[in-house]
């Protein structure tokens, strides 16, 4: 058994913030029903690369293990069948601008009074509340607010971006943080609640001691490329072969055996680099001295005597590497799973790793419309005349 087996989720929304959230729910075995426009569906199954056929190839796993239900939120009935749908549903996910739900009566108030029991998660840029609410708030932007973009890249250049949208899963992990612990709530109280996860604070959770480092100390956290200043060593190093190495080694007894494998023992002793701190100061020089010896060595070479040694190191592995991994096969770290259209299709399993109640990814993402008529018959007992005048008008 799954543990969110029995947990039944309606997904409204698109791209990818509030669908994360849903695809994580989904993971665990929650019934996650998402809820697209009849006539395109989420955006999401045209964003992205293609296969040589035209196969949008993020669409399988960012809505694995989901339903899909049409339904034309912008007409009356359609928001009536989602308050019915809304009677028997644990978990409402929802990343639409801020009001766009009350304009249809489908807000938190109006939910609730149908359902107390109902949990919604309300995923956006700026959250709920404050004089940014109603802003549109894209990860990008939000990344950049929530401070995570200024320290992106090299001090003598303007800021980066990582190749994702961090801050979308990154929110999206927040609402599937706030689902669970609603749902914990409830177990206890029988009460519902609203979960306000927003990109922004998603980030900014994750930044560290920056803001107290700046509000006690007055430190201002810069742009450092690839490495953290006064962490040494620990960065990337080139090899002989042509290839980087990440190596970690910025504690003491780490470094001591790094200079042994070295074979400059007396490193550990100088007292330029015989602790953590004065590392950092020499910051420079001592990555100088481990470049130097790397560049002599072959990635492979390196990778195994450092392991040998117990000095944390690995390749930058890109997704050719991850799929040649013996580590990540034994581990299954990558799994393939059918899609209609692609056929056998490697993406990431499911975690963290449950030792009694691990997630699966049973099946890609859905096509549009597959579930309809099989939600509302099995949730609202719909027959076929009703089912196809809602599809004759356009509802569904």
């Amino acid at each position: 058994m799954r543990p969110l087996e029995g947990i039944r989720v309606l997904e409204m929304g698109q791209l990818i913030a509030g669908p994360f959230c849903g695809q994580l729910l989904a993971d665990f075995g929650a019934e996650v029903v998402k809820i697209e426009p009849p006539r395109g569906g989420d955006s999401m199954r045209q964003w992205g690369r293609t296969d040589a056929e035209g196969n949008p190839l993020w669409w399988p796993v960012i809505a694995r293990n989901k339903k899909s239900l049409t339904l034309d939120l912008r007409k009356p009935t359609a928001q009536a069948i989602v308050r019915e749908l809304v009677a028997g549903t644990d978990i409402i996910v929802e990343n639409f601008r801020v009001g766009r739900m009350e304009e249809w009566g489908l807000g938190y108030e109006d939910l609730r009074a149908i359902n107390p029991r109902l949990i919604m998660v309300r995923v956006t840029g700026f959250g709920q509340t404050g004089p940014y609410a109603e802003r549109a708030g894209f990860a990008a932007v939000c990344e950049a607010m929530g401070g995570l973009r200024y320290l992106g890249g090299y001090p003598d250049r303007p800021p980066v971006r990582v190749g994702l949208s961090i801050g979308d899963t990154l929110a999206g992990q927040s609402g599937f943080q706030g689902a669970l612990l609603a749902l914990q709530h409830r177990h206890s109280t029988g009460e519902g609640q609203m979960v306000d996860a927003s990109i922004y604070e998603a980030v900014l959770s994750v930044m560290e001691s920056v803001v107290t480092e700046y509000d006690r100390g007055g430190h201002v956290r810069e742009r450092s490329g690839s490495f953290l200043p006064g962490i040494a060593p620990s960065n990337a190093y080139p090899t002989a072969d042509g290839d980087m190495i990440i190596i970690g080694a910025n504690q003491d007894s780490l470094f001591r055996r790094l200079a042994a494998l070295m074979e400059q023992p007396e490193l550990a002793d100088d007292e330029r680099f015989a602790n953590h701190r004065a590392r950092g100061r020499n910051q420079a020089e001592i990555d100088r001295i481990v470049g130097e010896w790397t560049a002599t060595r072959t990635a492979a070479w390196l990778v195994e005597a450092l392991a040998a040694a117990g000095v944390p190191a690995g390749l930058t592995y890109r997704a050719r590497d991850m799929l040649n991994d013996p580590h990540f096969e034994a581990r299954e770290s990558i799994v393939r799973v059918d899609d209609a259209r692609l056929g056998p299709t490697a993406m990431q399993n499911v975690f963290p790793r449950l030792s009694a109640s691990p997630g699966e990814v049973r099946h890609t993402g859905p096509l549009l419309g597959e579930h309809t008529d099989a939600v509302l018959r099995e949730w609202l007992d719909y027959d076929d005349d009703r089912i196809a005048r809602l599809r004759h008008d356009g509802i569904i």
